[in-house]
């Protein structure tokens, strides 16, 4: 026996932003980019065609916001082409065909306007295009249904509909994809919403947000808030509209901070604990949703052949219309995540869409997703474990290499998907962040490199250890020696300083100007410089590969040289944070630096005593993790059943789990 389930619907964007248009609709031809071979292989053939890839055409851009009906329905003018070829709208045939159990889809479309025509193409994983199918509207109305094999979806590609007005105009009032699927397979999942705060206000944007989207309501099951900031989401001005949609649904946990690790981990022993959901989803505080993909997120996980991760997309909160990763990877010899190498980071729907970009068409296979939204299926957490006691970064990604290991693919799905803050916009790799970034990378390749002695992880962070101390950043080099410090203390010490390790390692820091923050630049002094740049070259000059072998060779032992008088009372430069690269920080015996996210700037000042120091150190720590690295792997490996499991978790959380009504709401 079958049954019918609803697998996407045609939506519409929620408010009147032109920049979302594009996602959701699209009014331009299909121009083909280059070569998809050329685009997709080595990367100086890719990078040469950047530039004829991302040419504008503004795309959705073009629709009116008056011909947006309703959340499913669109009006278009006499004779309008309009295409739903878009993100939120094609149906992404490649991934259902590859990792559930549905067959074939049917699309239904309704649409209304005597001589409208409706007609259905497929792509395929190189991204050419094929008419399936089409139809024509006779009188003033019809719905048509096409019946549609997904056999021919291995690689990749998608479907999609376009709609041609008559001479009158036409609406389309929906459409919907369905599938024939087992019985056992016909009720769908429930999801337990799991968003760790330190932002109430946009917390409880988001929260109303959920809880106004009337056709998710019956996909939630409960929405746990972790409050860990000092400000309660409670307290929000934006909260009693959340608490009035949400009603029952919603539980804010009041804990300490324990970082996005110790929140999202809280919120997987109160799913698992429960025990009524069929999913817990990972989400952020600070992203807009579309309530949609959470939906189409369950559904997936329901129709798939094993228990599967999956994962939304990331688009720019600032740029809305421009994707931030469609797919990412850990890289195992350098061990360090990244977009996939035949993908793009910072793909603007807005200048170039779906269909005419042949490499969104390939299906984007991945190791891990963001736990900006990530639904995970109880049944994985109940047999791998709870997130890692590591405060920030690297958890959803160590947790994504576990998940596989353990034979659960993530699946980052499109059509699912938030808005965020861009990571470009961030300071992370610099500022308190870079501890938790080197800890735990390294403890996730200790955990999952399959090789010896972590490929080329050790060499690597020599490399960038030498760079931060010969570009006068020692206060991120002292962070990151810190940080393997820390390792060697081995892995049962990570729940212990999961509540004191942000002060610790902030109170550490500031011994050093380069982390001492200026909001006003006027506190430090101005530029002077004893001598004009050499032949007036500009401070800024990118060096070519000759040029920046040489700086390479030379910037450590221009170090130990004595440092300028002037210098020690007077910056010799200004930087921007884009211009404060490693080549152009050596150069100086201080600067002023901004910081990426344009709100500060800080003194950095060479210091060849304390060069020499963090050199020897260096040197020495990297040593003894060439000696060690197998027996330190050993050591993680072994415990990790322990620190990731309920009964390690419910005693970190025992000040604040289970306390009297006031502390659990």
């Amino acid at each position: 026996m079958s049954t019918t389930r609803l697998l996407q619907r045609q939506i519409l964007p929620i408010d009147r932003d032109t920049d979302v248009f594009p996602l959701y609709v699209d009014l331009e031809d299909a121009k083909l980019d280059t070569d998809r071979d050329a685009v997709g292989g080595d990367k100086a053939a890719k990078d040469l065609n950047n530039a004829a890839i991302r040419q504008s055409t503004s795309t959705g851009r073009k629709l009116h916001p008056d011909q947006i009906r309703s959340r499913t329905a669109l009006r278009l003018e006499p004779s309008q082409l309009l295409s739903f070829g878009t993100y939120f709208n094609a149906f992404p045939a490649s991934y259902w065909r590859r990792h559930t159990v549905v067959d074939q889809v049917e699309l239904t479309v309704r649409v209304s306007g005597a001589g409208a025509m409706v007609t259905v193409y497929k792509s395929m994983a190189r991204g050419h295009s094929q008419r399936v199918d089409a139809a024509t509207v006779e009188g003033d109305g019809g719905e048509f249904s096409f019946t549609l094999p997904l056999k021919p979806f291995v690689d990749g590609g998608w479907y999609w509909y376009d709609v041609v007005a008559g001479d009158h105009g036409a609406t389309v009032e929906g459409a919907e994809w369905t599938a024939q699927v087992p019985a056992d397979r016909a009720e769908h999942g429930t999801v337990d919403v799991c968003i760790t705060t330190m932002l109430p206000d946009m917390s409880a944007q988001l929260l109303t947000q959920l809880g106004q989207a009337e056709e998710l309501q019956p996909y939630l099951d409960t929405v746990f808030v972790m409050d860990q900031g000092k400000d309660k989401v409670t307290d929000s001005s934006y909260f009693p509209a959340a608490r009035d949609g949400l009603g029952d649904k919603l539980r804010v946990l009041v804990q300490g901070n324990l970082g996005g690790s110790g929140g999202y981990a809280r919120g997987q022993l109160e799913s698992v604990r429960k025990g009524t959901a069929t999913y817990a989803m990972m989400m952020d505080d600070d992203v807009v949703c579309e309530p949609e993909g959470i939906i189409r997120a369950v559904t997936f996980g329901d129709l798939a052949k094993r228990p599967t991760i999956v994962g939304g997309h990331m688009f720019n909160l600032y740029s809305r219309s421009e994707l931030h990763s469609f797919g990412e990877i850990v890289q195992p010899w350098r061990f360090w995540w990244q977009t996939r190498l035949d993908g793009y980071s910072q793909w603007d729907f807005g200048a170039r869409n779906l269909r005419s970009s042949r490499w969104l068409h390939k299906r984007a296979d991945v190791d891990f997703n963001g736990w900006f939204m990530c639904l995970i299926p109880r049944v994985v957490l109940e047999e791998v474990g709870l997130s890692l006691p590591i405060f920030i970064k690297w958890d959803d990604s160590e947790f994504g290499l576990r998940a596989k290991a353990a034979g659960y693919p993530t699946v980052s799905f499109p059509g699912a998907a938030v808005w965020h803050v861009p990571w470009t916009d961030k300071n992370d790799g610099l500022d308190w962040q870079s501890y938790f970034h080197h800890r735990n990378r390294i403890i996730a390749a200790l955990l999952h490199s399959p090789y010896e002695r972590g490929g080329r992880m050790v060499r690597e962070s020599l490399n960038h250890q030498v760079k931060h101390v010969a570009s006068l950043q020692y206060s991120t080099a002292e962070l990151r020696h810190l940080a393997m410090e820390d390792v060697l203390r081995g892995p049962h010490a990570l729940h212990g300083e999961l509540a004191t390790k942000l002060a610790d390692i902030n109170a550490f820091r500031k011994q050093w100007s380069d982390a001492q923050l200026h909001a006003d630049r006027d506190d430090l002094p101005p530029v002077r410089r004893k001598k004009p740049p050499k032949k007036g070259k500009s401070d800024i000059e990118i060096p070519g590969r000759k040029a920046t072998a040489i700086a390479a060779a030379l910037a450590p032992l221009r170090q130990l040289r004595p440092v300028r008088e002037l210098s020690g009372e007077y910056p010799e430069a200004e930087l921007t944070a884009m211009d404060a690269k490693w080549w152009n920080l050596v150069k100086y015996d201080s600067a002023v630096v901004s910081m990426n996210d344009g709100s500060s700037v800080a003194l950095y000042k060479r210091d060849p005593a304390h060069y020499r120091d963090l050199m020897k150190r260096t040197i020495e720590i990297h040593r003894r993790y060439h000696r060690e690295w197998p027996e330190l792997a050993r050591q993680y490996r072994e415990a990790l059943g322990d620190i990731t499991s309920p009964e390690a978790w419910e005693k970190t959380f025992a000040p604040w789990i289970d306390q009297p009504d006031g502390d659990d709401r």
